[in-house]
């Protein structure tokens, strides 16, 4: 069978890099002993060197041209080869409830919403690796009073510890991205409630970052409407601090006030 024809509607920007592929592959063995789940193998790159690890190993790719290619160029994964998308998946059914590691050399066009999917599923997610856009992987690996420091950061490490492991030239990709790419690497930290509304949290992150260069007491003002009492909310003192300047715990404490706020009497 011929190789598959990379498509622009798909985002595919297939890897040929061996060496990166291999050292890619290797980033899993951080979560030693539960299977693997690969998103978007394409032809098989990294897929070559997963299924020499001593653990289950299945993928799932959305083009039915690749589906095909990987039946016939990797005949042992046959039965695991998952034709779907992703997004649209029920994640306990992959391993029949068994926690697993994600990995892959992500879309760009959709890799945040594989990463607020793994949030959502993060008891069956403890370990994601993979390749992504260099701009998005410093963003989500970035710390507080820095440039790239956002939503991704902050909804991410708050379940997450986040590492930035090697930079990816464009060159290595056929075809090759108009940006760099970056390896990740997040392993399930031990926080197992936030301590305070997890819905809220995500709507006050959202909220502040929208309107990043606004202090506080600005970009809070439309989450918090019309109500009275709002100047003494105002008050605080975090309320003069902008959003990149807050640590997660800080968030927490926000979504807190935030929350008795709108539910006094």
């Amino acid at each position: 069978m011929k190789q598959v024809k990379p498509k622009k509607n798909l985002g595919q920007h297939f890897l040929i890099d061996l060496d990166i592929a291999r050292r890619i592959a290797d980033t899993v063995d951080a979560c030693p002993d539960i299977p693997v789940l690969e998103i978007g193998p394409g032809m098989g790159v990294l897929t070559q060197y997963l299924v020499k690890k001593p653990r289950e190993v299945k993928a799932v790719e959305i083009d039915r041209e690749s589906v095909a290619y990987l039946n016939e160029h990797f005949p042992q994964m046959r039965d695991n080869i998952i034709g779907q998308d992703f997004l649209r998946m029920d994640l306990n059914e992959v391993f029949g409830g068994r926690q697993f590691v994600l990995t892959g050399n992500y879309p760009y066009d959709i890799s945040s919403q594989i990463f607020f999917k793994m949030l959502d599923n993060r008891d069956l997610i403890p370990c994601c690796t993979g390749m992504i856009q260099r701009e998005v992987a410093l963003r989500m690996a970035s710390q507080p009073g820095t440039k790239a420091y956002g939503i991704l950061s902050v909804l991410m490490q708050a379940w997450y510890d986040v590492e930035y492991l090697f930079t990816v030239d464009e060159t290595v990709f056929n075809p090759p991205p108009k940006v760099k790419s970056a390896v990740i690497r997040m392993t399930r930290n031990s926080v197992e409630r936030l301590g305070c509304d997890e819905t809220l949290f995500k709507r006050v992150v959202k909220a502040v970052f929208n309107q990043r260069r606004k202090m506080l007491r600005v970009s809070l003002k439309q989450l918090l409407g019309g109500r009275e009492g709002t100047q003494d909310f105002f008050a605080h003192d975090m309320m003069t601090r902008r959003p990149e300047q807050l640590s997660i715990q800080e968030f927490v404490e926000l979504t807190n006030m935030v929350d008795a706020f709108l539910n006094e009497k």
